[in-house]
């Protein structure tokens, strides 16, 4: 229903409204008043009825006649002398002068949207992804510049490939297309369009493909397109064969020759592209491994231990070579066999733990330590491999490289990367990773040595006390001699005290220096019928032959006073320090450790008691 039709049916139902009120009350003032309302109604519809009415006049003289009122008269007709009125219509099919700029500026703002600016800042100023790599930000890249050829040619599928020469495969890198059955498997080389512009390594142009040979002609669709023509043109770096880009459309004769050079144009700017990624990458990369042999040898390298030379080969790694899952394999001199030290995984697949013992028959890295020789495993899943060990579980399938640490012709371990990319390492990589790594053998073997020389010593080096295994062999002979002789024995252990404060104060760790001022202290205390050794960073020991344990807790409590009151210069501060020690009877007791833990338990008392204090356990 037309809205003027809607509009009359109200005002109609608005009459009948005003003529109820005559029978709806009894009121002789509302019956004269809706009757008033009603007459006033009618007569306001009959006014605006009149005025709205239009009225058409026939010229008086033909002076009065326009053109344009010529057209809204009709021919009068033979057989009557009346005009027939009508109404003025426009010419819909001609554009006059004074409608040319009129409508085209109307177009021009319909065309143009409101948000144009955001819209194209949106483009222009589009962030290359966080946090991807090398190959993802190239992808990006190449994404960007396909949709370009796309649109440039009118294309159906812009596409862009990979050729593996080594195993002659194609394999989709990136694509734009209107399409969603792109196929995502490696393509090998066959008799289509593709094979024959890696084979002729010149350009293909298809203007009418038929029906029946589509899928045969055209390879990289899951399903018919309906594709009619196609230009492919191969891409080529350091003059090989690398790539191929190519687009095609539904339409037939969609292309000419003149679509070749300008296909080879962009396939310029790709090769431009790769150089200055390679480039950069290998700055990059170059860089990376620099610093990350810098971390061996900077002023804040610490190599004390084989600790520090994990941790030291952990960040090392970080920074060489990519990898998913990385394992340090160190040879072990006391037990003659090689273990598993340092496991790092990346990812949530199986890997190995750590302190697992290589096998060296039948395992990848029992081969590289052998024969010293790196082993780089392209595809793991191509052979049911095994890395470390027979009874292994480990579910990662990629590439694989191991690099031996040789120093002087002996193995001191194993490098492993295990990545879940197959062929992601080269053997350039290989060669990089076993020279680098001399340096790392040289610190292994350095570490060994000093451990090896470290075990023949009777004293500890820092604080001339006996190390904690020959205190431990000595006590052990002296308490079978008093078991022996039926004389009474105790020992002491005395550790350092917690300083926090002193910490803080000093903005290092004055242990080292403290240690060395209390083992002094203590010496200078000793007699022939005591031993002095030292059982850890803060813990001294002390044994007292033919000795009872009240006349040790005298000696002890002396010693403490001493300490406290002993200024001790660290960096150019003064402070004193304060120690706590536990004293227990070895009468009649022949077993190290027992005697070693009633000293401890009476150690114990003492530092729970906020330190600073002297126990002692009959």
């Amino acid at each position: 229903m037309e809205p003027r039709q809607k509009k009359r049916i109200i005002i109609f139902l608005i009459f009948p409204l005003l003529i109820s009120i005559q029978f709806l009350t009894d009121d002789l003032v509302f019956r004269i008043i809706g009757g008033l309302l009603t007459l006033i109604y009618v007569g306001f519809l009959i006014f605006l009825r009149d005025s709205l009415r239009k009225e058409y006049h026939f010229p008086k003289s033909d002076d009065a006649i326009s053109n344009d009122n010529l057209d809204s008269f009709a021919e009068p007709s033979h057989g009557d002398e009346s005009f027939e009125i009508i109404s003025k219509t426009t010419n819909t099919d001609l554009i006059t002068d004074a409608d040319f700029f009129k409508t085209g500026k109307k177009e021009r703002v319909l065309l143009i949207p409101p948000d144009l600016k955001l819209l194209y800042n949106d483009i222009v100023n589009e962030e290359m992804p966080k946090g991807v790599g090398h190959n993802d930000q190239f992808t990006f890249v190449l994404e960007k510049l396909l949709m370009v050829i796309k649109e440039s040619f009118s294309a159906y599928t812009a596409v862009f490939f990979w050729y593996n020469k080594k195993h002659e495969k194609l394999s989709i890198e990136k694509y734009v297309s209107s399409s969603t059955a792109i196929t995502n498997q490696k393509l090998n080389l066959e008799d289509d369009v593709l094979s024959n512009i890696v084979k002729k390594e010149e350009p293909e142009l298809l203007s009418n493909i038929p029906i029946t040979s589509e899928l045969d002609v055209i390879r990289y669709y899951t399903s018919s397109q309906g594709i009619r023509s196609f230009v492919g043109v191969p891409l080529f770096f350091d003059k090989n064969l690398i790539g191929l880009l190519a687009i095609d459309s539904k339409q037939e004769d969609e292309f000419g020759i003149e679509t070749i050079f300008a296909m080879g144009r962009f396939v310029r700017v790709i090769t431009i592209l790769i150089s200055m990624f390679e480039q950069n990458y290998s700055e990059f990369i170059a860089q990376k491994r620099l610093s990350g042999l810098l971390t061996l040898v900077g002023p804040n390298s610490k190599f004390e231990d084989e600790k520090d030379l994990s941790a030291s080969i952990e960040r090392l790694v970080q920074n060489l070579i990519e990898w998913d899952a990385f394992c340090y394999v160190q040879y072990n001199p006391f037990e003659k066999n090689f273990k598993t030290k340092k496991v790092i995984n990346k990812r949530s697949l199986k890997f190995v733990g750590e302190n697992l013992e290589v096998d060296l028959q039948g395992t990848l890295v029992g081969r590289c330590i052998l024969t010293g020789t790196s082993v780089k495993i392209d595809d793991t899943s191509a052979a049911e491999y095994k890395r470390f060990s027979k009874i292994e579980d480990v579910s990662f399938d990629g590439s694989f490289l191991a690099i031996p640490l040789v120093y002087q012709e002996q193995n001191f371990g194993v490098l492993c990367f295990e990545s879940l990319k197959k062929n992601a390492y080269t053997k350039a990589d290989a060669e990089f990773l076993k020279n680098s790594t001399g340096i790392i053998s040289f610190m292994i073997y350095s570490i060994m040595t000093q451990n090896m020389l470290k075990s023949f010593l009777a004293l500890d080096v820092e604080t001339k006390a006996l190390n904690s295994r020959t205190f431990r062999s000595r006590l052990a002979s002296d308490l079978v001699k008093s078991q022996l002789l039926k004389v009474p024995g105790s020992i002491a252990l005395l550790k350092i005290d917690d300083f926090l404060e002193q910490e803080s104060l000093f903005g290092e760790n004055p242990y080292k220096m403290i240690i060395t001022t209390v083992a002094d202290i203590i010496s200078s205390e000793m007699t022939p019928l005591t031993l002095f050794g030292r059982l850890d960073e803060r813990l001294f020991a002390i044994y007292f032959f033919n000795s009872f344990s009240k006349d040790v807790f005298l000696w002890a409590e002396k010693l403490r006073v001493r300490i406290a009151r002993q200024t001790i210069a660290v960096v150019s501060k003064q402070s004193t320090f304060t120690v706590s020690i536990g004293v227990a009877s070895t009468s009649d007791k022949t077993d190290v450790e027992e005697v070693i833990h009633n000293a401890d338990l009476a150690l114990q008392k003492a530092l729970e008691s906020g330190g600073n204090k002297v126990r002692n356990i009959n």
